[in-house]
């Protein structure tokens, strides 16, 4: 309780310092800063259609504030800086029979706390094109991409490097120690892997990007979760414009295999993704490729997804020896007087993996719909519907719906 307290009061004390501290600095720091409340209402419900479920339904409401507040740098040959988040979850809603959506800090037959937080930070120094941080971090790469797919974000802890000073070129590394998970209130040592009941304390990653043109930019990363398993990926990300068309091509391959004390014993899992789009105005095609080939499944952290063509938003086809197609079609509805209203549609179908014995199969089917407000006392007001229908044979029979309405207020 007392830290819940604590995270509140820093929620809404962080912001004069910040302010106070940007009077002192020179150049950048002040005119580059930015503060940024973002709020985000979530509903969630999951229905468990098989007739054997454990549990026959999940959902919670909750509400999030978040407060996200990053300066600019200091003159000098090395310039400094400061980010700084503070964020804060409320139950609206949940039960013991109904918990476990992910939404908050609990589990099927514990409704939980009725609230949680969290508050982290880094400091930052740049030297010409460098930028190093050291504290709560949020990479964005092949081999390590954090979730926001509940209420609110998890946060990696640990130190990286990004460097854009080789023209074309950028390099990006670091250490990872702990997390602070999606729905969670302390940081935690134990980076866990999604897929395999093992976990560490480190995590080493590092990547090489570098465009041929704007059109055309391939990638090497290095990743690896001390004692558990060692990751290699290769990216090819290329776009071409044809008259009025757009197609783009995403294909990643993924080599991992056990390392160390090999705690979740053996991996072996070479997967392959290809995601291939078309736009013409308003209108998007997709068709997305995946294949494991290996005799485990894909190995991850927890709390991040695996950046792969069928991830999406129950399944992510990355079982065993498994093989899987996507189609999707996304419409832009401003083209057709109505800015600010986006959807799409998506099936995906896997196969080729073995339960009991036997060939497995599972499907998914999504409807995703987004409007943002364009105007009037309620501009950028953000609601989105996501709907999904799941068969599988490992997971089960299952129906989605989740609810959310988002806004961002920016008070610097």
């Amino acid at each position: 309780m007392y830290k819940h307290r604590l995270a509140r009061s820093c929620a809404l004390c962080c912001i004069p310092p910040v302010m106070a501290l940007s009077t002192l600095a020179r150049g950048d720091f002040s005119g580059d800063s930015s503060i940024n409340l973002n709020l985000r209402n979530f509903y969630f419900s999951r229905d468990f259609r098989q007739e054997d479920a454990v549990q026959s339904r999940r959902a919670e409401w909750a509400q999030a504030f978040m407060l996200d507040a990053k300066s600019g740098y200091t003159e000098g040959p090395i310039g400094f800086g400061v980010d700084l988040y503070a964020a804060l979850g409320v139950k609206l809603d949940s039960s013991d029979a109904h918990a476990g959506t992910g939404l908050l800090p609990n589990a099927f037959g514990n409704a939980g706390p009725g609230e949680y937080s969290d508050l982290s930070g880094a400091v930052k120094a740049r030297i010409s094109k460098t930028v190093v941080k050291v504290g709560g971090l949020m990479p964005k790469s092949p081999v390590l991409l954090p979730s926001d797919a509940r209420l609110m974000p998890p946060f990696f802890n640990g130190v990286s490097v990004v460097s854009s000073d080789i023209d074309n070129l950028v390099v990006d590394g670091g250490q990872i120690r702990s997390v602070n998970f999606r729905n969670s209130s302390s940081n935690h040592d134990d980076l866990r892997t999604a897929n395999f009941a093992a976990s560490s304390d480190r995590f080493n990653y590092l990547g090489l990007a570098y465009s041929f043109s704007p059109q055309l930019t391939a990638s090497v990363w290095r990743a690896e979760l001390e004692d558990v398993y060692q990751q290699n990926y290769y990216g090819v990300l290329a776009s071409k414009k044809w008259g009025n068309w757009t197609v783009g091509v995403n294909l990643g391959y993924f080599d991992t295999s056990e390392v160390g004390e090999q705690r979740a014993r053996n991996i072996d899992s070479d997967l392959t993704s290809l995601l291939l789009s078309a736009n013409t105005g308003i209108h998007t095609w997709r068709v997305g490729f995946q294949n494991n080939r290996g005799h485990t499944a894909f190995p991850f952290l927890q709390d991040a997804d695996p950046n792969v063509a069928n991830v999406v938003q129950v399944l992510d086809f990355t079982r065993a020896e498994e093989q899987s197609w996507q189609a999707r079609y996304d419409l832009d509805f401003a083209g057709l007087g109505v800015p600010g209203l986006t959807a799409f549609a998506r099936y995906l179908r896997g196969d080729g993996y073995q339960v009991a014995g036997q060939d497995g199969h599972e499907w998914e089917r999504d409807l995703d719909v987004s409007y943002v407000i364009q105007s009037g006392p309620l501009k950028n007001l953000g609601l989105r519907w996501r709907n999904a229908m799941v068969r599988s044979d490992v997971t089960g029979e299952l129906n989605e719906n989740r609810l959310i309405l988002s806004y961002s207020v920016a008070l610097d």
